[in-house]
């Protein structure tokens, strides 16, 4: 059985949407027949997990050939103020990565790695399998300059969005040696959806109520602050969010005190957010137009869970989100403005019609999408890469 290796310097278990694409991406590569083993960061205030307890966590099937294997690092970034953990965070990451790509060299000879760390890659420039995936350009100058070399050096790359591809080729990356290669959604999670009486009755919803819906992070970017106005402009709608660590929960509560209409679920195991999209009228992804992170470069699973659910949606007038989606697919409006959140939401309830042919074209693209279908395409292009020489 082939042998596949994904590095991510990741929590696991967390309540982050990057551990939950890292653990379904490495289960449909496992789906695919390859044998998958996931390193991640032994993070300090995580307490971890046996295999079975990661997987049931996330909600993969324990019968998978995938192995979950904590990395060592230094971890002491909780200790310092937040202002003050730029260098202990660096030192977590490079700690991670070197101690990952040891322990590549050492036990997975022969294995295909697909590396999201750049210094991991760095340590694994001359293996013919050795692949990089790359979410962010970051904008410092030594690791931009440290993310070129890796890039020059890997037999791929790939990025998460069209906007990540635009920066690597500005960086002075080979075109060819890079796919885009969007995020995606795990099927079996949506495989029964629950009819909307059925989600709103699981979920205490009145059955007459129009509600929108929020699923996801929520860190400044993602924008659910401006979706807070929006509901403040529209006392008959409700707004249901799921999602976000509990610092981030407490500070949007504080945010949405007085707001009858406003109600904040946190954190929700990945297996119950399909309830919430079945649940609602429509879905929301209201993402600011800084920092880059989300103008150009994010890939939100979101986007792609509403996909499979059928759930129309409103969203930012973004780069990042138009490199995914189309007027026939979504609602645009002006990003970082309530006032015109609140008017496509309003025109959108207001419209059946509309609502009914965006969900339909969204789910018409959702076979596109699967983890599987992702992992399928990223197999067959670096078997094509494979050997490729690259630049010294």
């Amino acid at each position: 059985m082939p042998q596949l290796v994904l590095v991510a310097n990741a929590r696991m278990p967390s309540q982050r949407a990057q551990s939950l694409q890292v653990m379904h991406a490495a289960a449909a590569f496992a789906r695919l027949g390859w044998e998958t083993t996931i390193l991640h960061a032994q993070r300090a205030d995580t307490p971890g997990g046996d295999r079975s307890a990661l997987l049931a966590y996330y909600g993969v099937e324990p019968e998978l050939d995938l192995h979950v294997r904590a990395v060592p690092c230094l971890d002491w970034i909780d200790r310092v103020p937040r202002a003050a953990q730029f260098l202990p965070a660096r030192l977590q990451e490079w700690t991670f990565a070197r101690r990952a790509a040891r322990t590549l060299v050492r036990e997975y000879p022969r294995a295909r790695v697909l590396s999201r760390e750049i210094e991991t890659s760095h340590a694994l420039a001359q293996r013919a399998d050795g692949f990089l995936e790359i979410h962010r350009v970051p904008g410092g100058s030594l690791r931009r300059r440290w993310l070129r070399e890796a890039a020059l050096r890997a037999a791929g790359v790939i990025a998460i969005s069209g906007g990540v591809r635009e920066d690597l080729v500005d960086l002075g990356v080979e075109p060819g040696s890079i796919l885009v290669e969007h995020d995606a959604f795990d099927h079996q999670r949506f495989g029964a959806l629950p009819t909307r009486a059925a989600a709103r009755a699981e979920l205490g919803i009145e059955p007459g109520e129009k509600l929108v819906v929020y699923t996801g992070g929520l860190l400044a970017w993602k924008g659910v602050e401006i979706l807070l106005g929006a509901a403040e402009r529209m006392p008959e709608v409700s707004f249901l969010v799921a999602g976000g660590m509990n610092a981030d929960v407490a500070r949007l509560a504080k945010r949405a005190e007085g707001l009858a209409n406003v109600r904040l679920d946190g954190f929700q195991p990945p297996d119950r957010i399909p309830l919430y999209l079945a649940a609602g009228d429509l879905g929301v992804v209201p993402n600011r137009s800084q920092p880059a992170i989300s103008a150009r470069y994010t890939s939100p699973l979101k986007v792609f869970e509403a996909m499979a659910a059928r759930l129309p949606l409103v969203v930012s007038d973004l780069p990042s989100l138009r490199d995914i989606l189309g007027s026939q697919d979504a609602l645009f409006v002006a990003p970082d403005d309530p006032v015109a959140l609140a008017q496509g939401i309003a025109s959108l309830l207001s419209d059946p019609t509309l609502r009914e042919n965006l969900g339909r074209s969204l789910g018409a693209r959702a076979v596109e999408h699967t983890f599987e279908a992702r992992a399928q395409r990223i197999l067959e292009w670096m078997q094509v890469r494979s050997g490729t020489v690259r630049q010294p």
